[in-house]
This record gives structure tokens, sequence and C-alpha cells, in this order.
């Protein structure tokens, strides 16, 4: 990567906010609204059925929770297993690419766990300032 120093770095980012927030696509991939319970699911309750899936994380739609898995999958980060049975059997797991993640969450609940009641705090505030 370019520092923004270097005009050549500077003039692309005026032009392409791809390249004003590199981290944009790993964003877009680890916080989506669903991904997040998906891999915590997956990460603490191993290999899953679609139903079971579903069922642990309580408020996903089962279209929306195909859609998140079907991305999750083409990202690497979720592997989708197929059994040629009768009735067919799918399962899930999180891959090691979605388990590298673990450091990164972890660090998130321990600011989530240091920082929150400041948010809410924020939020109060700023809720019941009448200048706002």
């Amino acid at each position: 990567m370019r520092m923004a120093g270097n005009t050549d770095w500077v003039a692309a980012t005026a032009t392409d906010p791809e390249l004003a927030c590199p981290t944009s696509s790993v964003v877009d991939i680890v916080f989506s609204r669903w991904t997040t319970p998906i891999l915590w699911t997956l990460n603490t309750y191993g290999r899953q059925r679609f139903v079971e899936l579903e069922r642990r994380i309580g408020t996903i739609t089962p279209k929306v929770l195909t859609q998140r898995l079907r991305q999750l999958e083409r990202d690497g980060m979720v592997v989708r297993t197929y059994h040629p049975e009768v009735p067919p059997r799918v399962e899930y797991e999180i891959s090691e690419l979605g388990r590298s993640l673990a450091p990164l969450f972890a660090h998130l609940a321990e600011w989530a766990a240091a920082n929150l009641n400041k948010v809410e705090q924020a939020r109060h505030d700023y809720d019941t300032d009448p200048l706002q």
C-alpha cells in the first residue's frame, strides 16, 4: 500500500472510494448484518445443519440465512458439505479462514465490554440535549 504522502495515492483516493478506505471490502464481508452471528454460532457449536443453525440464531429468516451462507461460502468463511443420502443432508462449518477471525471478534468483545456503557451514555446525552 502506498502512503498518504504519495501524490498518486492521494489522487487515487479522491476518485476511488475503495482506495480511500482499503479495509471496506473486509468490513463488508465480516460485519454485514448476519455474518457475525452465523460465524459465532458455527465456531461455538461446530458443524451444523441448516435448521440447527437457524434455530440457534433465532431471528434470521430462512431466505436471509441461505443468502448469507452462500456468500460466506463464496468468501471462503464457511464450508458446505453435501451428503448424497435420502433425504439429502447438508452441513455447514466454519473454515480455517473464518476461524482466523477469532482474534478480531475477541478484540471487539473486549472493546464492547469496556465501552458500550460509554456509547449508551453518549446516546442518552445526545437524545436529551434540547439543542439537538
